[in-house]
């Protein structure tokens, strides 16, 4: 009978010890299902830089299209930033390894 009780004792703590494991995996806040490749960002980051000169040719700089697609830009450039520790310079074709980019160097355009 003793041997019996500790099997039982064994299972249940085996339960415990998944449901535990399972309940904490559940509430583990989840940063992104799968981060872009270089490439992605490459063309993440070309992409709202064409969209932000059409924005400053149809509307003007300081227009709030211009202001939005800026932000967009913004966006690409932090995320590339966030996952691979470098941006892609479209004025230059270039990857660069510092967090140095002008929000606003496009007025200058």
């Amino acid at each position: 009978m003793n041997r019996i009780h500790a099997e039982a004792m064994s299972s249940l703590n085996g339960l415990l010890l998944l449901a535990a494991v399972v309940s904490i995996s559940t509430c583990v806040p989840v940063q992104r299902a799968h981060a872009e490749t270089q490439e992605q960002c490459q063309r993440r980051i070309a992409h709202a830089e064409h969209e932000l000169h059409e924005a400053i040719e149809r509307h003007g700089r300081n227009s709030r299209q211009a202001d939005r697609e800026r932000r967009e830009l913004r966006g690409a450039r932090e995320r590339c930033w966030r996952e691979h520790r470098r941006w892609w310079d479209e004025h230059e074709h270039r990857w660069r390894q510092e967090r140095d980019w002008n929000d606003r160097d496009h007025e200058r355009d």
